[in-house]
């Protein structure tokens, strides 16, 4: 049993799942792969569909869990950035073999698509 943020988990393929399956988190680390250091709106901008409370939730569960770190500069306005970290870092392969495997999810099932579109005799 493994202890972790006051939950237990049997595996630790569920505490992975629990530190990176929330629904933009691959995302989110997706675009810190891409650009090693982001501000909330240079996120935003790259990641359009997911609104502005959203990232900042998932990016609070991210940094909870180490997988990236907030800087905070003493400046007015605030400046924040964010950034992965040593283990975070480390889903690179994981991120890009995802991706992968969504580029041929997506033709299998477009080409599945295509293939069996309704008889209009019936």
């Amino acid at each position: 049993m493994y202890h972790y943020n006051d939950k237990e988990f049997i595996h630790t393929k569920d505490l992975a799942m629990y530190v990176i399956g929330g629904k933009y988190k691959i995302a989110l680390i997706w675009a810190l792969l891409q650009q090693p250091v982001l501000r909330l709106s240079e996120i935003h901008r790259l990641l359009p569909a997911i609104n502005q409370r959203m990232i900042i939730r998932q990016l609070r569960e991210l940094e909870r869990d180490q997988i990236i770190t907030r800087q905070v500069y003493p400046v007015v306005p605030p400046k924040v950035d964010y950034r992965l970290t040593e283990i975070g870092l480390s889903l690179r392969p994981i991120v890009e073999e995802i991706c992968q495997w969504g580029d041929q999810y997506w033709a299998t099932v477009e080409g599945a698509s295509d293939s069996t579109l309704p008889d209009e005799a019936t």
